[in-house]
């Protein structure tokens, strides 16, 4: 049965794989870009922005995918402007009903001009508060290192530095191939010996060496979309079989940070209809749902559970199953985890379910 967009926005959802950078609504970038004198934007009508940043994600191919971030990065240079995003970005997941929300960004990235990793993140944790009060969206904080640079343990001190002012893990992005999460074993050692969540991306435009070092080296607790552990699965016969890794993954109950359509976008997936998330849930993995980048891939949490229903039929009960594996798969402490499940999810859920 379809289910109307008003129906899903309204229902509560949790969002753990979010880019703070490939999230940015058009006409902040073009704002942005004037403000700080950035004249390198592909356009400066809002309308033909947003179909760039589009059409420039979609072309199959994750090294072109992050292409586009060149000009989101770029007109984020400034405190103010880091401060302006963080806020906006907490104003529309609350908007479409997100009740709680790790969103992830490289400060290395936003310290072109004259700020320093400590002043990008201050700005941006400020951005989030400013955004979600008076809202019913909690939203924390996932620092990024990127797997191509060299500093990935001065950016993992800087995450534990404000794990007590909304900062709750740790995370490595960017191009997977050649560039394997072992080679920030140090950071990762050093957020384990510091009791730090951490979660990694793997297993999205690299395969399942990429998940099994993610895990069994660095320590993940979640896997940054993992959507290539079904390349350890064998469909061919009557039941399907678990290879060792996607086993020690589904047994663990390690969650997986499915991002459906950004997936179609990088060639991870052909399409929504033909993701594994179906495959997965049904195989018991501790699947979730999530946006990845709103601005590129056009998506909200609304607009991905639409595809989902459409593609797999799935309806509330699902969406609430992913919402609670989500939850329960947060970097937040046990029984703040129990209480949103218990006294905000499961009550949404049944407000709308009639």
């Amino acid at each position: 049965m379809q289910i109307d967009l008003d129906t899903i926005r309204r229902a509560p959802k949790v969002l753990l794989h979010d880019h703070l950078d490939g999230g940015l609504r058009p006409a902040t970038v073009l704002e942005l870009a004037e403000q700080q004198g950035y004249t390198d934007l592909p356009s400066t009508d809002v309308d033909d922005l947003a179909r760039w940043f589009r059409q420039g994600a979609a072309r199959r191919d994750l090294s072109l995918y992050l292409e586009t971030f060149a000009h989101t990065v770029g007109v984020m240079q400034t405190a103010d402007a880091c401060h302006r995003v963080a806020s906006e970005c907490a104003q529309d997941l609350a908007s479409d009903g997100c009740v709680y929300a790790e969103v992830r960004f490289a400060p290395t990235l936003l310290t072109a001009g004259n700020l320093e990793v400590d002043d990008v993140i201050e700005a941006v944790l400020a951005g989030f508060e400013e955004g979600s009060t008076g809202t019913s969206l909690a939203v924390r904080t996932l620092i990024t290192a990127m797997r191509t640079d060299t500093d990935s343990m001065s950016v993992a001190e800087a995450a534990v530095r404000f794990r007590d002012r909304g900062v709750v893990g740790f995370d490595i992005a960017g191009r997977e191939a050649g560039f394997p999460p072992t080679m920030h074993l140090e950071a990762f050692q050093y957020l384990q010996r510091e009791n730090f969540h951490v979660t990694i991306h793997a297993g999205e435009a690299f395969g399942l060496a990429s998940i099994w070092e993610a895990v069994q080296f660095c320590g993940a607790e979640r896997l940054g979309h993992g959507v290539r552990i079904i390349d350890d699965i064998d469909l061919t016969g009557d039941e399907a079989a678990l290879g060792r890794l996607a086993a020690f993954v589904r047994d663990r109950r390690i969650p997986l940070e499915l991002c459906p359509t950004s997936n179609v976008h990088t060639g991870a997936v052909d399409s929504i209809a033909d993701h594994p998330i179906g495959i997965l849930r049904d195989l018991g993995f501790r699947a979730t749902v999530n946006t990845d980048n709103r601005l590129m891939s056009n998506v909200s949490m609304t607009s991905e559970m639409s595809d989902l229903n459409e593609a797999f039929g799935w309806g509330l009960d699902d969406f609430r199953w992913l919402t609670i594996n989500a939850m329960k798969s947060a970097f937040l402490p046990f029984d703040q985890r129990l209480e949103i499940i218990n006294s905000v999810i499961k009550p949404g859920y049944a407000s709308i379910s009639g």
